[in-house]
């Protein structure tokens, strides 16, 4: 273990042991170096941080050569959410595809391979994967970021990708606790409720924790979300009821536990992240996420202060300190000694199984029409109906099916449209060239429904491709649903389309 630089006392050394802070830059700044050396024992990355494999295994071995047990964190679900191919799109389909073919030693195999990519480059701690049921079609937040709406499914791929992520000796972390998938709110912007009775929620949203408890998750994230039936006042993040009396005792889990991100408006804009974070710990929590937004120093003194502040002034218990900064000093003991490698299915854990992902996203296509469906030979035009995305799956990655057409049909074309002009634009652009109209969730969206029908009234021939959660009845030409929107998914999507499957 390292020392910590003289000089600082225990409380305050404590204060900065629960902080799981970001930065900007691909290289880690001096004022975080002096932090790891007076504490901090987390880092989170986010996309900025990352611009090749190469270059954050330079940046992990930056932060071990400063804290040789440091926890390098990640926000790497695959699929929509990734961080590590942040400007690529992922290698790697995610939890609804999964779901999808509902085999659980594939979702192993493909939680183990994308640990292995993740340990390889230095990060231990995953932020992965989503346990939330999406029970409710219209989330904003959490969609194919779930492994489906029923229960039994999600539980067994839960613990299958925690089994394979940890196989891989990268600690997970279940999120979000206690079960994200009935809001109908985005709790980056806004506090959600879920008025579900306690009897629901115990059968339908707590199952999966269950099974990922079962399984030895390494680490649990609460969600800013409101259960009522849970504590009719605090949000689970701030609920000692729900992180204490339940997560810990009821469920008898003894890990970690993770706030999710601060700065979301579901607790800054209530409580303010200093105030927040300072009842959080109270309330059960053992290390506090920021840095998806505030991303400096002065981030980092604030909550190290209101957390000292509060114990000094008898709202924190001393010893509810200490004990979080243990639990992640624990956690961190576990990856530094090298948790070994585990293989799967009779295979070595090296050199791994680099398709998993791509064999993953071609077993997850529904395919409707294409038995009378004759792929295309020249190119088409790609009229991708673009929501706006959420905060969690970022703007900077791309999506869609024209990269892949476009390697498959030279020529391809492509434009994006929104709005209730959307069909006709698209229409005007395509010109006489066959028409592939991608969506993404297009029950959620109202204009996007009338888009695609304007484009089928038009153009019966329409190819469409669902990326989202594929709750609307297929029509066109040929019907895919990837359930998903991870690169790979693109890719498989346009296999079918050019008739080129398994190239």
């Amino acid at each position: 273990m390292t020392t910590i630089a003289g000089g600082t006392d225990t409380l305050t050394r404590d204060a900065l042991t629960v902080l799981q802070p970001g930065f900007t830059g691909t290289s880690a700044p001096d004022w975080l170096l002096r932090r790891l050396g007076e504490g901090l024992a987390s880092v989170g990355l986010f996309g900025r941080n990352i611009a090749s494999a190469e270059q954050l295994a330079s940046l992990t071995a930056q932060l071990r050569a400063e804290r040789d047990d440091v926890l390098v964190a990640v926000d790497e679900e695959g699929g929509d959410v990734t961080r590590l191919e942040v400007r690529t799109g992922s290698s790697f389909p995610g939890n609804h595809a999964l779901g999808a073919v509902d085999d659980v030693e594939l979702t192993r195999a493909v939680a183990h391979e994308l640990g292995r990519r993740l340990a390889a480059c230095g990060v231990n701690f995953d932020w992965a994967p989503s346990a939330d049921v999406n029970s409710n079609p219209a989330n904003p937040v959490i969609g194919v970021r779930s492994f489906g709406a029923d229960t039994d499914l999600v539980a067994r791929h839960t613990a299958a990708y925690v089994q394979g992520l940890q196989a891989a000796g990268v600690a997970a972390c279940t999120k979000h606790f206690p079960g994200h998938g009935d809001t109908a709110v985005d709790s980056h912007h806004a506090l959600p409720r879920i008025d579900a009775s306690a009897d629901v929620v115990a059968a339908r949203d707590l199952a999966p924790f269950r099974a990922a408890i079962a399984a030895g998750t390494r680490a649990v994230m609460s969600a800013h979300i409101l259960v009522p039936a849970l504590d009719p006042e605090h949000p689970a993040t701030l609920s000692r009821r729900i992180l204490t009396d339940l997560l810990r005792g009821e469920l008898g889990y003894d890990g970690l536990i993770v706030t999710d991100g601060m700065e979301m408006q579901a607790i800054s804009a209530t409580y303010g992240i200093e105030r927040g974070s300072v009842l959080a710990i109270a309330a059960g929590a053992d290390a506090i996420c920021v840095g998806g937004g505030l991303a400096d120093d002065e981030t980092v003194r604030r909550l190290r202060d209101a957390l000292v502040a509060a114990v000094r002034a008898g709202e924190l218990p001393e010893e509810r300190l200490a004990d979080a900064a243990e639990r992640v000093r624990r956690l961190a003991r576990w990856t530094a000694a090298g948790a070994p490698t585990v293989a799967l299915a009779g295979e070595p854990a090296t050199p791994g199984h680099p398709e998993v992902g791509l064999i993953a996203a071609r077993r997850a296509l529904r395919i409707t029409g294409g038995d009378t469906f004759t792929p295309l030979t020249e190119a088409p035009y790609v009229a991708a109906l673009s929501p706006v995305a959420n905060i969690a799956v970022g703007d900077e990655t791309p999506w869609g099916v024209a990269a892949e057409l476009a390697r498959l049909l030279p020529g391809t074309e492509t434009g994006s449209f929104a709005g209730e002009d959307a069909g006709r634009a698209a229409l005007v652009a395509a010109g006489a060239r066959r028409i592939v109209a991608v969506v993404r969730d297009e029950h959620r969206h109202p204009w996007m429904t009338a888009a695609l029908d304007t484009l089928l009234a038009a153009r019966p021939d329409t190819v469409v491709v669902e990326m989202g959660v594929p709750q609307s009845p297929p029509r066109g030409a040929l019907h895919i649903a990837t359930h998903g929107a991870a690169r790979v998914c693109g890719r498989a999507a346009a296999e079918i389309i050019a008739g080129a499957t398994g190239e």
